[in-house]
């Protein structure tokens, strides 16, 4: 099957779907507050994006997304580095990793409040504290797939530590890492919107809760239409990174 076919099978699936909500608006749903995607299409502007206060809150969000996106993988990448790469930290460190993982995110939204106010800065680290884990944990598995035998033949051959990261240990971990990434940048984005709802009044998160409160339905689907879009956008950019650094499989 070529890449053309694949395509066109891609576009024809959204399309049905969307034929199919459109459907389900119109003649079948009997509640005033189901919209369909034309509905969706004709708020987006200029009722929604035409509004510039509704513009500078998607900008913020994705600035906040992007921060605590990027602070995330640094800190997640080192912190899983720098555990894996000793028996003793992995029996250790390792379990209280997957301890504080395994809580509830959103019922420590209280503490990052007191802690951080209700500005940009409780968002940026909710969104950090949702998206860290992931990246430590892949990165954990991703360094248990190393060849160990490949890294001691580097070190015999005068490779420094951070060279065997480089040149070794971080080739055979791009799949795993990059898997932990994705899921990062999803939970991430979950942790910033729900601080803007709860917590704040910017960002995309308080005006999708003032459209759900004002029972306006089209702008609300266009508002998280819009957000999907950035997420889908951010995580294609992971993909097309996570292809230049898988070229050598080839």
């Amino acid at each position: 099957m070529s890449a053309m076919q694949v395509r066109l099978i891609r576009l024809s699936l959204i399309v049905l779907l969307l034929a199919l909500w459109e459907f389900y608006a119109r003649f079948i749903s009997t509640s005033a507050l189901v919209a369909g995607p034309s509905d969706v299409a004709l708020a987006w502007w200029p009722k929604v994006m035409g509004d510039p206060g509704v513009r500078l809150a998607v900008l913020a969000t994705l600035i906040e997304l992007v921060v605590a996106f990027a602070l995330s993988v640094v800190f997640g990448m080192l912190i899983g580095i720098l555990v894996g790469s000793s028996n003793l930290g992995r029996r250790s460190v390792y379990p209280v990793v997957l301890l504080l993982y395994g809580i509830p995110q959103a019922i420590m939204l209280p503490l990052f409040v007191l802690i951080f106010g209700i500005g940009p800065a409780v968002k940026i680290a909710f969104g950090f504290s949702h998206g860290i884990f992931p990246v430590i944990v892949n990165t954990l598995a991703g360094m248990r797939n190393v060849n160990k035998l490949l890294v001691s033949g580097a070190a015999a051959m005068g490779a420094s530590r951070a060279q065997q990261v480089r040149y070794v240990i971080f080739p055979h971990m791009v799949a795993t890492v990059f898997a932990g990434l994705r899921l990062a940048m999803t939970l991430t984005l979950l942790g910033v919107v729900l601080a803007e709802i709860f917590v704040s009044q910017g960002g995309i998160g308080f005006y999708t809760l003032a459209y759900s409160e004002t029972f306006n339905p089209s702008a609300l689907m266009a508002l998280v239409l819009t957000l999907a879009l950035m997420a889908i956008a951010l995580n294609e950019l992971v993909r097309l990174i996570e292809a230049r650094f898988s070229r050598w499989r080839e």
